[in-house]
């Protein structure tokens, strides 16, 4: 966008070529002085250049409102009736006026919500709200997956699905975008969906709508593998190039990566001689112990890596 200075020197009115150009902030436009020519229109105003040294003055100095926020119903567009009982001024609302302002609160609540799409969005992302929740994911999970399920709304991919599957199944998919992996026992276990009903959901949304997900890696499950056991950096570090080995001499293929992930674990808790047990590794992530066993034997094996089971 040019600025008024710049209008002024190097632009010239095409009917009377002159200079005078003014620039109206008031209807967004650049117009001639002389002949009342509109040289351009909808400018944007960037408003003037500004610093802020703490929040107070950034909320006091800031021309625009909050960011869109998909977790909301209307993004957080739509103007709220606030809670407080005061006016615009602080001044306290007198107590003959406060029954009014109840029924305007009440009705407009009502108002934003006016068709079954709008009910089952909010359904959705609430259950996406909950689930998240229980895993502990981040707010941009959250939003991501709010951001899938809109767009299978949009593109009528719900009809004859439950809400809450598919909701499910939009939080899987969002977490294997942002290579942040949970399994699907974890996503079954922290929604009210069955297994069926979210994989179900997910290979739908990915075909239909395109999504680009990567298999997810064994190594990626590694950080949060190693917080659940309290493991040391140096076990992590290498039950990684383990696993980076057995990538490339595609070791993985065809098998679990959260069984590879745990199976590297217990080869590389005993390498660094901070033996972890495979019932403690099985219980505590929530597999099997003869995954496990299954696993390390052939990691050992066609890696050629000698390790002491003794006591395990």
């Amino acid at each position: 966008m040019k600025t008024i200075h710049h209008l002024e020197e190097n632009i010239q009115c095409p009917e009377c070529h002159s200079n005078a150009l003014n620039q109206d902030t008031v209807h967004a436009e650049i117009v001639c002085n002389r002949c009342g020519y509109v040289l351009d229109s909808d400018l944007i105003d960037y408003g003037p250049e500004w610093r802020a040294f703490d929040h107070e003055q950034f909320t006091k100095r800031a021309h625009t409102g909050a960011p869109m926020n998909p977790l909301l119903r209307d993004k957080g567009l739509s103007t709220d009736i606030g809670w407080k009982n005061v006016d615009y001024r602080g001044a306290s609302i007198p107590h003959r006026n406060r029954a009014q302002l109840y029924r305007l609160r009440r009705w407009n609540r009502r108002t934003r919500v006016s068709n079954a799409i709008q009910r089952n969005t909010i359904q959705a992302i609430t259950a996406i709200t909950r689930s998240s929740s229980q895993l502990g994911l981040p707010r941009s999970i959250r939003e991501n997956a709010a951001f899938i399920y809109r767009k299978a709304t949009i593109n009528d991919l719900l009809r004859g699905r439950r809400t809450e599957g598919m909701a499910a199944a939009a939080l899987y998919a969002a977490c294997r975008q942002c290579n942040l992996p949970r399994t699907l026992d974890e996503i079954v276990n922290a929604s009210s969906a069955t297994r069926t009903e979210i994989g179900r959901g997910y290979r739908h949304l990915a075909k239909e709508l395109q999504l680009k997900l990567l298999p997810t890696a064994p190594q990626d499950y590694l950080p949060r593998f190693g917080n659940h056991l309290q493991l040391s950096t140096d076990v992590l570090a290498q039950a990684k190039e383990i696993l980076d080995e057995a990538d490339r001499k595609n070791t993985t293929n065809g098998r679990g990566p959260t069984g590879l992930a745990a199976a590297a674990i217990y080869i590389a808790s005993i390498l660094c001689n901070k033996r972890t047990t495979q019932k403690k590794i099985a219980d505590t992530l929530g597999i099997t112990e003869v995954t496990i066993r299954n696993r390390y034997k052939e990691l050992a094996d066609r890696l050629g890596i000698a390790i002491d089971v003794k006591n395990t």
